[in-house]
């Protein structure tokens, strides 16, 4: 089985939410009960994703140490990349090389929120793969924002455009994909955008004129969530907070993640709950391990 390392891009600096992120990285906000990060970070280790970069930059790097430390917390291994200049998605890509050193990878952005039943399902599926890329595609209202997919009757991809005047369906690739080895040498042919950067479409444009993009759709029971605006920060916390109160289970809760997948022991946990004995977090936390 092809094995995969993860990659959060959460890097940037966060202009939209001005003055949130003025003294702060967007990535480490709160989404209801954890930092923003915990999110897609969740993402990859319900992957199975054990090795994971965290690109960021110069300024946010101790506070994310900080936070996440080497990973052992989680029953992961993080390493850390600064992103000097924010320069697209897919420079992303090129500052990983050395931490990929040739294998695949998932990258999902610092800003996306993922729900959803059988989602660990699709997640397999892609981990599946030892060659392509596999994208998630997702039904909106306002295509014009993303990257929008173009797609036939069989659902295969004719055409990517990012951020287009006339898109050419609703359907638009999320903050979530898995590359195969050959990404990271796409990526470093890539010019600069009229945007000036390099945009992580052309990379799957690449995979597109070779037939080896794969396309997950994720309908419409499921929650594509991006935090990249006052509202959306605000919504995304509200979804959250009703789907956990209700259910009376965590979204995004590392360290149950890794209980459940046995990365982490009952011991471990326990002591990790003490940290947050004084609110609900700490006790979620004592009685999933108890």
């Amino acid at each position: 089985m092809t094995t995969y390392k993860g990659i959060v891009l959460a890097g940037g600096s966060g202009t939209r939410l001005y003055p949130l992120t003025l003294s702060m990285s967007k990535q480490l906000l709160p989404i209801y009960d954890k930092p923003m990060i915990f999110y897609p970070i969740s993402v990859l280790m319900l992957a199975g994703i054990r090795e994971i970069l965290i690109v960021t930059t110069a300024e946010s790097l101790s506070d994310f140490k900080n936070l996440l430390g080497t990973g052992e917390d989680f029953g992961v291994e993080f390493t850390y990349v600064i992103q000097q200049k924010p320069e697209g998605i897919a420079q992303a890509l090129i500052l990983a090389e050395p931490f990929l050193a040739g294998s695949p990878c998932c990258l999902v952005l610092g800003d996306n929120i993922f729900y959803g039943q059988h989602f660990v399902e699709l997640l397999n599926q892609a981990t599946r793969v030892e060659q392509g890329c596999t994208v998630f595609a997702y039904h909106v209202t306002n295509p014009q924002r993303f990257g929008v997919v173009e797609l036939d009757a069989e659902m295969k991809v004719l055409s990517i455009e990012e951020k287009p005047k006339q898109p050419k369906s609703n359907y638009v690739v999320t903050g979530l994909y898995f590359f195969d080895s050959t990404a990271v040498a796409v990526a470093k042919t890539l010019s600069r955008s009229n945007r000036g950067e390099f945009e992580i479409t052309d990379v799957i444009r690449s995979y597109i004129s070779n037939n080896k993009l794969n396309v997950s759709l994720l309908g419409r029971g499921f929650a594509w969530l991006d935090t990249g605006t006052y509202d959306s920060l605000l919504d995304a916390g509200h979804f959250v907070e009703t789907i956990e109160k209700r259910q009376g289970l965590k979204i995004a809760c590392l360290e149950e993640i890794a209980y459940r997948k046995g990365w982490l022991s009952k011991e471990q946990v326990i002591a990790r709950a003490q940290l947050f004995q004084q609110n609900a977090y700490g006790k979620y936390l004592l009685d999933t391990a108890t």
